[in-house]
C-alpha cells in the first residue's frame, strides 16, 4: 500500500511539472498566397460602393499584409522583454560517493546550492533596455503604419485624378485623329503635300503616347492598390470622384516643426533605440567586475562526518574584464546617437522643403487656372466660326488643342500639388495613429 501511495504521489508531481512546461505545436507554412478578391470594406462603402480616400487608408491599416507581419513582431519583441525580466535560476549540484575501499563504512554524499549574483546586479538596466526596445518596436510599427497610409492616400488620389483627367486626353487624341484622317485623305488625292500632313502626324502620335502613358501609370497604380490592400492583381476598387484629405494648413506645420521629434513615430523609435543601448552600457560596465557565484552547501564523508557552510566563487579579472563588450556597447550608443541626429535634420529639412514646393506649385496653378477661361472662350469661338467657315480647320484645331493642353497642364499640377500635401501630411503625422509613449524614453525607469 505504501508504494502505491508513493507510486501515484511521483505520478501527480510529475504532472503537476509538466502543466507548468510549454508545449511544442506545428505551425505549418501557408500553401498558397494570402490574398482575397474582395475587399471586406466595400460591405460598409456607401451606395455604388464608391470608397473615399480615407476609407481606403483604414482598409490598408487592416488588411496589408506586411502590417499584419509586423503587428506579429511587437509579440516577439513583448516576448523578450518578459525573458529580460526573469532572474537566473539558481544552481542545485549534488554527488553520491558509494565506498569502494578503504577504512569508511557508508557513502559519502554533498549537496549544495548556488545563485550568480551578476545576474542580479545587472537586471534593473537589462530590464529597462528590453523595455525600450519593446516600445521601440511598437514605435517603428506605428510609423511603418504612417507610411502605408501614405500609399494608399496616394495611390487612391492619383487613381481619382487619372480617371478624371482621361477624358481630356482622349478628346484630344479624337480630335487630332480627325484632322489627321481628312489630311491623310486630301494627300491621297494629293491636294495637300507631305510637309503640310507631317506636323499633325507628330501632333498624334505625341495625343497618342500621352494617352497610352496614362492609361499605362492607371494599370500600374491599380496594380499598387491591390497590393497594398492585399488583393489580387486586377481586383478593381471601385473609387469615389472627388479627393478628401485632412485639412492643410502650411503655416501652422511649419510652426509645429519644434515639437514633430515628440509625434514622429520613426523619431521616437531611435530615441528609444537610444535609450536602450544607453542601459547597455550601463550593465556592460557594471559586468565588468568580476563574477560572483554565493551559495551553501552540506557533504558528508565515508564515516558520518557532516559538514555544512557557505560557498563562494570569485572570478579573477586576469584577462577579460569585459572593456571589449563596454566598446561595443559606447560605439553603438554613439552610432545611434548620430542616426537620431541625422534623421532629426532630414525629417525637419524633407518638411521645409515640400512646403516651398507646395507653395511654388500653388502659385503655378492660380496661374494657369486664371489662363484656363481666355483658353475655353478662344476655342468656344473658334468651334462657332469654324461652323460658320470663317477660320480654317487648322486653326480650329490648334486653338481646341490648346484648350486642351492647359485643361491637361491644369490636371497635372493638381496631381503634383495633392502628391506634396500628401507627402507633408505623411511627414506629420496629419489623421494618422499617434505613438502614447514618455516625452522622454527610459528616463526615470
Amino acid at each position: 500500500m505504501t508504494t502505491a501511495r508513493q507510486r501515484r504521489l511521483i505520478a501527480m508531481t510529475v504532472c503537476a511539472s509538466l502543466g507548468g512546461c510549454a508545449h511544442y505545436a506545428a505551425l505549418p507554412l501557408p500553401t498558397a498566397a494570402p490574398l482575397v478578391t474582395t475587399p471586406a470594406a466595400l460591405d460598409r462603402a456607401p451606395a455604388g460602393g464608391a470608397l473615399r480616400v480615407e476609407q481606403v487608408v483604414d482598409l490598408a491599416l487592416a488588411n496589408n499584409p506586411e502590417l499584419k507581419a509586423a503587428r506579429l513582431r511587437s509579440s516577439v519583441a513583448t516576448a523578450q522583454t518578459r525573458q529580460a525580466g526573469l532572474f537566473a535560476n539558481p544552481s542545485l549540484g549534488g554527488a553520491f560517493l558509494p565506498l569502494l575501499s578503504g577504512a569508511g563504512s557508508v557513502p559519502a554524499w554533498n549537496v549544495g546550492l548556488t545563485q550568480d549574483i551578476k545576474t542580479i546586479i545587472t537586471y534593473r538596466s537589462r530590464r529597462r533596455a528590453a523595455l525600450d526596445g519593446q516600445r521601440q518596436v511598437a514605435a517603428d510599427l506605428v510609423w511603418q503604419e504612417w507610411q502605408v497610409a501614405g500609399q494608399a492616400r496616394q495611390i487612391a488620389s492619383d487613381l481619382i485624378l487619372t480617371a478624371r483627367s482621361r477624358a481630356s486626353y482622349v478628346a484630344t487624341y479624337a480630335l487630332l485623329a480627325d484632322r489627321n484622317a481628312k489630311l491623310e485623305r486630301a494627300l491621297a488625292v494629293r491636294t495637300v503635300t507631305l510637309v503640310t500632313v507631317a506636323p499633325d502626324r507628330v501632333a498624334l502620335q505625341a495625343a497618342r503616347t500621352a494617352l497610352d502613358a496614362l492609361d499605362q501609370t492607371r494599370l500600374a497604380l491599380l496594380h499598387q492598390l491591390d497590393a497594398l490592400l492585399g488583393l489580387l492583381p486586377g481586383v478593381a476598387v471601385p473609387l469615389v470622384s472627388s479627393v478628401d484629405l485632412p485639412p492643410f494648413d502650411p503655416a501652422a506645420i511649419r510652426a509645429d516643426l519644434a515639437t514633430l521629434p515628440t509625434r514622429r513615430p520613426d523619431l521616437i523609435a531611435l530615441r528609444l533605440g537610444y535609450a536602450a543601448a544607453d542601459e547597455q552600457v550601463r550593465a556592460a560596465i557594471v559586468a565588468q567586475f568580476p563574477d560572483l557565484i554565493l551559495g551553501g552547501s552540506i557533504a558528508s564523508d565515508s564515516s558520518k562526518v557532516i559538514n555544512a557552510g557557505p560557498s563562494a566563487q570569485i572570478g579573477l579579472p586576469i584577462f577579460d574584464r569585459n572593456q571589449g563588450n563596454i566598446a561595443i556597447a559606447r560605439a553603438t550608443r554613439a552610432q545611434l546617437n548620430a542616426d537620431y541626429a541625422a534623421r532629426l535634420a532630414a525629417a525637419t529639412g524633407t518638411v521645409g522643403a515640400l512646403l516651398r514646393e507646395y507653395e511654388q506649385l500653388a502659385a503655378q496653378l492660380d496661374i494657369a487656372r486664371r489662363d484656363l477661361p481666355a483658353a475655353e472662350r478662344a476655342a468656344a469661338r473658334a468651334q462657332s466660326a469654324f461652323g460658320a467657315s470663317n477660320i480654317d480647320e487648322r486653326g480650329y484645331v490648334d486653338l481646341v488643342s490648346n484648350r486642351f493642353a492647359k485643361e491637361q497642364e491644369i490636371m497635372t499640377l493638381e496631381r503634383a500639388l495633392i502628391d506634396r500635401r500628401i507627402a507633408v501630411q505623411t511627414l506629420v503625422g496629419a489623421g494618422l495613429p499617434t505613438v502614447d509613449l514618455p516625452p522622454v524614453p527610459g528616463a526615470g525607469q
